[in-house]
């Protein structure tokens, strides 16, 4: 219980503050596509933050943690980007690049947590 609470309120920030820039950005009639980008940009960093309460597991490995982690990124930001319009989405390789591309970031941005927190740690 104390994981889902936890992982409520990291990702309940970063939704509400997009939320807000979001509606502030549709009273200003500011362009529906950049008003969408900002608000489904708020719902990938909510995931992404939401779900970083895994590495507080201390009883799982990291390995179990880092596959537990990108089951929950797939099933959430995976269709967010499929759906934002940033992407072509006219065939199967166009779901595959997108798919392609959220690997790629997602073991960069892990490599670098890796080394920054590993270090850190010590």
């Amino acid at each position: 219980m104390h994981y889902i609470l936890s992982a409520v309120i990291r990702g309940a920030i970063p939704f509400i503050i997009m939320s807000i820039f979001s509606g502030i950005m549709k009273l200003q009639h500011i362009d529906d596509y950049s008003v969408t980008s900002t608000f489904i940009t708020g719902l990938i960093i909510t995931a992404v933050a939401a779900t970083s309460v895994i590495y507080d597991v201390e009883s799982w490995s990291l390995k179990k943690q880092s596959v537990v982690h990108f089951l929950i990124i797939l099933v959430t930001v995976y269709p967010c980007l499929v759906f934002s319009g940033w992407f072509p989405t006219k065939s199967i390789l166009d779901l595959v690049k997108i798919f392609g591309f959220l690997l790629n970031v997602g073991i960069i941005l892990w490599t670098i947590s890796y080394i920054l927190f590993g270090r850190i740690l010590k």
